[in-house]
C-alpha cells in the first residue's frame, strides 16, 4: 500500500487552487492535478504493509492536531529536467510546523523511514510544466486566500483505472481525542 499522511481541503479552498491552474494553463502544459487530488502533504510512508496501518493510526490518535489557520500566499516551481513542478505555497505557520515535525518524529521512532529534507509545506498543482511564456507569479496567485482546518488524514496513493487516485484511510481532528 502506497500511504502519506496529509492535510484535505474543502470545495472553496479548492475552487481557488483551481483557479491558479486555470491560470498556469493560460501559459504552460503539463500534467495537471485533479482537483479532489489537491492536498498538503505532512509525511510520505510510500510502500507500507497493510498490517503496519494500524500503528500509523495509533500513531496519529497520540498527536495534537491543531486548528490552523492556513494563508496560501505564492506559487513557485521546482524545476525538473523533464518539466518544472509548480506549487501553491503558504505564509510560514508555526502550529503546522510544530504538529509536521512531531508527526515525522513519532513516525521515525516507529520505524518508518521518511525523508530527511527541510519540510517545504505546498500544494502541487502539476507536474511536467512547459511553458509558452514565463508567469507573472503574483498574477498566477491572484489574490492570497485563507481556510481554516483541523484534520489530518492518512491517504492511499493507488492507479484506478489509470487515474491516480487518493483514498482517505483515516482521519484524525483536532479535539477529538
Amino acid at each position: 500500500m502506497r500511504l502519506f499522511i496529509a492535510i484535505n481541503f474543502d470545495e472553496n479552498t479548492k475552487k481557488n487552487m483551481i483557479a491558479v491552474q486555470q491560470r498556469l494553463k493560460a501559459v504552460g502544459q503539463g500534467s495537471f492535478s485533479r482537483p479532489e487530488n489537491l492536498h498538503l502533504t505532512l509525511a510520505f510512508l510510500g510502500e507500507v504493509a497493510p498490517e503496519r496501518v494500524a500503528v500509523i493510526r495509533n500513531l496519529m490518535d497520540e498527536i495534537n492536531v491543531p486548528s490552523l489557520h492556513l494563508v496560501f500566499d505564492h506559487v513557485g516551481c521546482f524545476q525538473r529536467n523533464d518539466g518544472d513542478i509548480w506549487w501553491i505555497g503558504l505564509e510560514h505557520n508555526q502550529g503546522l510546523f510544530t504538529m509536521q515535525k512531531e508527526l515525522h518524529r513519532r513516525l521515525t521512532d516507529a520505524g518508518f523511514r521518511l525523508d530527511n529534507r527541510r519540510y517545504s509545506p505546498h500544494i502541487t498543482l502539476a507536474r511536467r510544466v512547459t511553458l509558452k511564456r514565463e508567469p507573472d507569479k503574483n498574477a498566477l496567485l491572484g489574490a492570497p486566500f485563507i481556510t481554516n482546518v483541523d484534520t489530518v488524514s492518512l491517504m492511499l496513493s493507488e492507479r484506478v483505472n489509470g487515474k491516480l487516485t487518493y483514498t482517505e484511510l483515516y482521519s484524525v481532528t483536532g479535539g477529538s481525542r
